[in-house]
């Protein structure tokens, strides 16, 4: 590869990546006030973790889909689709599962949790499952679009 290809595929990796970001971190906001509300409510903390991550994946999904992740391959969206909800249950249940250990810590450290601490688990955790989740959407849910390979001679045949 050509020192221009490889500085092109480094600036296309780096607009993916901030586009994701970007995503993410509106998803990010999205999931943190629905947390909030949702323990102001007087839900549980793991619950609350579910429900809002739940909430945020549906500006996630169209996010990514259509800006993100738009030059990606288009397979079918219910194919796409099903594998982005798997994709974020498997990284929801990880959100949560650090949830309910950072709840468990909090109450064993201080002997409370407080919205301070809940919120600063809650960060930890998204942080954790941003990395699994680029990386699950980048090779899983949007995949590259295969790349044609060239045959040989081919443009010799529509000569006359």
């Amino acid at each position: 590869m050509s020192i221009v290809g490889s500085r092109r595929n480094l600036r296309r990796a780096g607009a993916l990546s901030a586009r994701f970001l970007v995503v993410g971190a509106i998803s990010t906001i999205i999931e943190i006030a629905t947390f909030n509300l949702l323990l102001l409510a007087g839900v549980g903390p793991v619950a609350a973790k579910v429900i809002a991550s739940l909430v945020a994946l549906i500006n996630a999904y169209f996010g990514n889909r259509e800006w993100a992740f738009r030059s990606r391959a288009r397979t079918r969206v219910g194919r796409q689709m099903a594998r982005f909800l798997l994709v974020n249950a498997a990284c929801t249940a990880i959100g949560a599962g650090a949830v309910w250990l950072g709840v468990l810590a909090l109450q064993q450290v201080f002997g409370q949790t407080g919205a301070v601490g809940l919120n600063a688990v809650n960060l930890v955790s998204i942080m954790a499952v941003t990395v699994v989740r680029f990386l699950l959407y980048h090779y899983v849910v949007f995949p590259a679009r295969p790349a044609m390979r060239e045959v040989e001679g081919a443009s010799d045949r529509l000569l006359p």
